[in-house]
């Protein structure tokens, strides 16, 4: 179980829910704390509010860390840019029993395995980010904007992998794609000037007085697809 207990900071206010092996996505306006939240949960700001399993992420290292919690960012930020894709993820693989191949293979990036990191687009760091997700194979994998930067065929990809459940433990995703959102079907933790707002189940929150109130008519449903209302 993943249990967030009255973290309050200046970006956060009396955040307090628990996760028990499932599935959620965050959703929430442009500076609401939800990459704050997300480095919170996985240790990155230390604190004591946060238990994954009796363990709090930032009171433990090396191995014990790992296992339980991997947050992965929105943007590729590696210490070396000159590193091969095959190394970078070579770095990555810890829990997993799939090969790196095997997973290059999975996201359509084998022809990029030689390839220096710094030369990547950002669409084909981000495809790299997600590899580098399912090779570590943590417990508890949260990715932030996982389908930014991607084509369509990209994003029609990628939401197979997150819908699957057996490339990640238990997954919690960040988006502003509210259509991925609707579509995955994850329970939904809405967060709005750093207070969580809503959570509940993936079908309440899309109802359409519930889009009206968060999001002031920007968004509407159209037969099964959640669109921008221009």
């Amino acid at each position: 179980m993943l249990k967030i207990d009255n973290y309050n900071s200046q970006i956060l206010d009396n955040i307090s829910f628990e996760l028990n092996s499932k599935n959620l996505i965050i959703l929430g306006p442009n500076g609401a704390g939800k990459t704050t939240l997300a480095k919170v949960l996985s240790g990155i700001i230390d604190n004591t509010n946060v238990t994954i399993d009796n363990i709090n992420p930032s009171k433990v290292y090396g191995t014990h860390k790992t296992e339980i919690i991997n947050y992965i960012p929105a943007k590729l930020d590696i210490f070396d840019e000159f590193i091969t894709v095959y190394d970078f993820l070579a770095l990555n693989k810890l829990y997993t029993k799939l090969s790196i191949d095997e997973v290059l293979e999975v996201l359509d990036i084998s022809h990029l395995k030689n390839n220096p990191c710094h030369i990547l687009s950002s669409g084909e760091s981000q495809l790299l980010l997600i590899a580098g997700a399912i090779l570590h194979s943590a417990k508890y994998t949260i990715l932030d904007e996982p389908t930014s930067n991607l084509d369509p065929q990209k994003i029609q990809k990628v939401f197979k992998l997150l819908k699957d459940n057996t490339l990640f433990k238990n997954k919690i995703i960040i988006t502003h794609n509210l259509d991925l959102a609707y579509k995955l079907g994850f329970d939904i933790l809405f967060i709005e000037d750093g207070k969580i707002i809503f959570n509940d189940t993936n079908k309440t929150f899309f109802e359409d007085k519930n889009l009206e109130s968060f999001f002031q008519n920007s968004v509407k449903k159209i037969e099964n697809n959640i669109v921008v209302n221009i």
